[in-house]
């Protein structure tokens, strides 16, 4: 029997910078299940974009001009997911994308381009994908507005799981955690696959922000 094709996830991007747009449209290609369908220089023309082509996902760039992408994301919302990809780490700027309607947030320089390619697919699935400093920020509005309470699967996790979910929280990379540890990051990799079971998530923003906020 022959299995379906998957869906093609439709993406708009956003950015002021004719050079980063065509940067991320290259990336993108490399997902034949990820198709281009529009382009915008700033906030309104992405609004007017986003209306009439209703792609699965925005990338949207922070500052631009006519329209910042702060101004805009809440509306974008409505008709996309929208994933900030910006050069801002700013806390407040983090902060405020992501109450204002962001399922992402990726910052230029830390992130791969599979990282890119894998956040398209976790936000269009209503799962988010943050930056190590975006996924600290995320952590500290957790923590302001969740009261505290222990997680059960805190007595689960093993030495090892609990060194490598702390590094985790500190936003430390695969590559990072496993020059910390002395560990391959293959045995990384395995051993967040173990706490994202244990803890019931599916990606290292939920881990990170339910581990976190979830300590006495």
């Amino acid at each position: 029997m022959t299995q379906a094709p998957a869906a093609t996830i439709d993406v708009l991007v956003v950015d002021d910078n004719p050079i980063m747009r065509s940067a991320l449209r290259g990336i993108l290609a490399a997902d034949d299940r990820i198709r281009v369908v529009g382009e915008a220089a700033n906030g309104r023309e992405a609004l007017a974009l986003a209306k009439r082509l209703r792609p699965a996902v925005t990338l949207l760039d922070h500052r631009m001009p006519i329209a910042d992408g702060l101004s805009v994301v809440g509306e974008l919302g409505q008709h996309s997911a929208v994933l900030a990809l910006t050069s801002s780490d700013d806390p407040q700027t983090i902060g405020d994308m992501l109450q204002g309607g962001a399922r992402g947030y990726l910052v230029h320089g830390e992130f791969e381009p599979g990282d890119l390619l894998r956040a398209v697919h976790e936000v269009v699935g209503g799962r988010g994908w943050l930056s190590p400093i975006a996924a600290s920020v995320a952590v500290s509005m957790t923590r302001a507005q969740t009261p505290r309470r222990v997680n059960p699967a805190y007595n689960s996790l093993t030495e090892r799981e609990l060194q490598v979910v702390n590094l985790l929280c500190q936003g430390l990379s695969n590559a990072a955690i496993a020059q910390e540890l002395w560990l391959t990051e293959k045995t990384v990799k395995n051993h967040l696959n173990h706490i994202f079971a244990k803890l019931g998530v599916r990606s290292r923003t939920e881990a990170v922000v339910r581990w976190t906020a979830e300590q006495p």
